[in-house]
């Protein structure tokens, strides 16, 4: 049986990727907010000068969180990327199996108002920018502290082509 993150866990997940890019600010921060409304492709590479900083950001905000948060966390982050593991979102992103997930960390990474819009019109999403780091951000922390990997009782994969009902 797989576990499922709950409205908590996924509402925590989008708002430590929010305040990650609180913390950013500035033109990274204004300009991925832009990005789903953007006019050329250009935006998004601009954004992705700033991802560094965000993922340190990101980890600062992390660094506190209990094993269970962190564990919830990668449970989310892992839900995200196998929900838009979708063929007419590859087809827009392109890239190999990992270039594909690489693309998909990218779009969890630009946080909830991105990701929605691209569930909705795959068309929105960006070909080639990639965040491979964000993939599996919360389980390397999670590593990192306990020696470990999370457990996160899924039952799913966030590798590309595992959500086969979407991929038909």
């Amino acid at each position: 049986m797989s576990s499922l993150p709950s409205v908590v866990e996924v509402s925590r997940f989008w708002d430590v990727i929010e305040e990650a890019w609180v913390r950013v600010g500035g033109v990274g921060d204004s300009t991925r907010r832009g990005l789903a409304g953007r006019d050329s492709d250009e935006v998004a590479f601009l954004v992705e000068s700033h991802l560094d900083e965000f993922l340190a950001r990101l980890q600062e905000i992390s660094s506190g969180a209990e094993g269970s948060e962190l564990a919830a966390l990668d449970r989310v982050l892992e839900r995200v990327l196998f929900d838009i593991d979708r063929r007419d979102i590859h087809e827009m992103t392109d890239g190999s199996d990992d270039g594909f997930l690489y693309c998909r960390g990218f779009i969890v990474a630009m946080g909830r108002e991105f990701y929605e819009a691209v569930v909705a019109d795959p068309s929105i999403a960006v070909m080639d920018a990639e965040c491979e780091r964000m993939c599996y951000f919360f389980a390397h922390l999670y590593n990192e502290r306990f020696g470990e990997f999370p457990d996160t009782g899924s039952g799913i994969s966030r590798e590309s082509g595992s959500n086969s009902d979407r991929w038909r």
